[in-house]
């Protein structure tokens, strides 16, 4: 992102953290669970498990509507632990015991009217092995749960990124020209390889800047005292790096695009807002 301020880089992180919405479990009706994990705690493990399913085919539900194909979408789960017939004189759980581990993939997508033919791919996480509860023989978990649309200011599970940052794009200025051992040196010395040695001709060499978008400003190529004045680490103020680390359900490419369309409705908003408030002051 170049050419704009501070602030308004920081507000596309921040939508991209909490206003662009997704699919999450929100309700869990449990029948039945004698884990050792309490029913509190199974239901918010699995309010943060990311759905791989489009938000923007879903519309927001309010509180005291119920749940249809347009706002919601519906998994069961229903797992026993038992002991495996041979596993008597095994020490591994996994090979001891059947369903010792729930997983991800436990939850079974239940449609709701039209959802089959309006997701033929289904629906399901964005991981299969994402680990939600340990048990073992004769203890057991079944229950319902219900995935609403939201955003990331209301709770973390709505949350669409792992994280998204940005940083300033490096600005590295040779004082002079360095030539010879000593461009040599100051290449070997950067672990990221943003110098590279150039062929000036008549077996001369100098040192050149060939990837300032790789420096993590270590500051390593100036830690000796002499190149100091060769070397200026600088940051241009109006040239952002994003990156965005997607949680599955969207892409990050996509994931931008609509934090853009958020920006942009709320910068309408403002605007229409502050000509209201100008219009009804006018004489």
């Amino acid at each position: 992102m170049v050419g704009v301020d501070a602030p308004i880089a920081n507000a596309f992180r921040r939508i991209l953290l909490a206003e662009v919405p997704t699919m999450a479990i929100e309700k869990v009706f449990v029948t039945n669970n004698t884990s050792i994990i309490q029913d509190e705690v199974l239901a918010h493990r699995l309010g943060l498990v990311p759905i791989q399913v489009d938000p923007r085919k879903f519309q927001f539900k309010e509180e005291e509507q119920e749940a249809t194909a347009t706002n919601s979408v519906r998994f069961n789960m229903e797992i026993r632990c038992e002991a495996a017939q041979d596993g008597k004189h095994k020490t591994n759980p996994d090979e001891k015991y059947i369903n010792s581990n729930v997983f991800s993939h436990h939850l079974q997508w239940d449609p709701l009217d039209g959802q089959s033919e309006a997701f033929p791919e289904g629906i399901a996480p964005v991981q299969d092995d994402i680990l939600i509860a340990k048990m073992r023989p004769g203890q057991e978990i079944k229950l319902q749960c219900v995935c609403e649309k939201g955003i990331g200011k209301t709770h973390a599970q709505w949350s669409p990124v792992a994280t998204a940052t940005y940083r300033l794009l490096p600005d590295i200025q040779l004082t002079k020209e360095i030539k010879g051992a000593e461009a040599k040196a100051i290449h070997a010395s950067c672990p990221m390889g943003v110098f590279d040695i150039e062929d000036i001709g008549s077996k001369k060499e100098r040192l050149s800047v060939a990837r300032p978008r790789s420096c993590t400003m270590c500051r390593e190529c100036v830690r000796p005292k002499e190149n100091q004045k060769l070397i200026k680490l600088l940051r241009k103020r109006d040239h952002f790096i994003f990156s965005v680390e997607s949680t599955g359900a969207l892409k990050p490419a996509v994931l931008v695009e609509e934090a853009i369309k958020i920006f942009i409705a709320k910068a309408t908003t403002t605007l229409a807002n502050l000509e209201d408030a100008s219009d009804s002051t006018a004489p």
